[in-house]
């Protein structure tokens, strides 16, 4: 994220999964932050929170992640889902250094992901 204050955002509802996968407040947080992406003129990242949001609050959980790995052979393959805390750490962490391509990447993964369960 462009600004400094929304990954201080990202940060606290990090600190907050720690504790806890609140279905109740983590889908106001991410609209929340979606504004700020908004500002940004980030369709991407607007587009991601906006489907988490809506992922939370009709299936009451996050179960997929875009994690990957590499093997011995140096193919990549997904990470088994953690936790729903885990799984939407994981993508805040890649919207809080989503100038990198490779996070951009995974980023649009999960997008696709979320728009296919979703509709």
């Amino acid at each position: 994220m462009v600004q400094e204050k929304s990954n201080e955002k990202l940060d606290k509802i990090i600190k907050q999964l720690e504790k806890g996968f609140d279905t109740e407040k983590l889908p106001k947080a991410l609209m929340d932050i979606r504004e700020d992406a908004l500002q940004d003129e980030d369709p991407l990242l607007a587009k991601v929170l906006r489907l988490a949001a809506e992922y939370i609050t009709e299936e009451g959980c996050f179960d997929h992640t875009v994690e990957k790995v590499e093997d011995d052979e140096g193919e990549e393959e997904l990470v088994e889902p953690g936790t729903d805390a885990e799984n939407l750490s994981y993508l805040l962490q890649l919207l809080k250094k989503a100038d990198n391509k490779w996070n951009r990447e995974e980023i649009k993964e999960m997008r696709t992901f979320l728009k296919l369960k979703l509709y």
